[in-house]
């Protein structure tokens, strides 16, 4: 598969770092030079996508909504 195009802006190019596998869903914590970027899929598509520890990916992020908290 290659993407020709794509809206999402928000774009980060890194390498899976951890995978935390469940029976239905998994959490996918990837390495970008901007720091992690964690998404939840569903574990099925970690397995179709061959995901796995070092796999270089891109994680696109769009979003409706962004909270910010002050610290």
């Amino acid at each position: 598969m290659s993407i020709q195009s794509i809206n999402v802006r928000n774009q980060f190019r890194g390498k899976v770092k951890e995978i935390i596998s469940g029976p239905i869903v998994s959490e996918i914590d990837v390495e970008t030079p901007h720091g992690i970027v964690t998404s939840v899929v569903t574990s099925r598509s970690v397995r179709d996508l061959g995901l796995e520890v070092g796999t270089e990916v891109i994680a696109l992020v769009k979003s409706t909504e962004v909270a910010i908290a002050k610290i």
